[in-house]
């Protein structure tokens, strides 16, 4: 007998929470929805303005190193004898 004593003192409060939630859920969650979506907004709008901050840089970084392999492929081909060099600058 003692083991249904236990399981009744713990089913009894779990089923109070239960409707406890689903009675307050109609009251707290258009309350947490008119909270959550200007929040998410900003967050969407932040995330935005990062993944364009990241474009602008990798951008940068792509130029750069097409301009180090371009000069690296020019002093090979100097270097080779393929080309001829370029005249000093004035």
């Amino acid at each position: 007998m003692g083991m249904f004593d236990n399981g009744i003192k713990g089913t009894v409060p779990s089923i109070l929470v239960i409707l406890g939630v689903a009675l307050a859920a109609p009251i707290v969650l258009p309350a947490v929805a008119a909270v959550s979506r200007p929040l998410a907004k900003t967050l969407i709008k932040g995330y935005l303005a990062l993944a364009d901050t990241v474009k602008e840089y990798a951008a940068e970084a792509a130029e750069q190193i097409s301009d180090l392999v371009a000069e690296c492929q020019a002093e090979r081909a100097q270097a080779a004898g393929t080309v001829p060099p370029e005249p000093p600058a004035a």
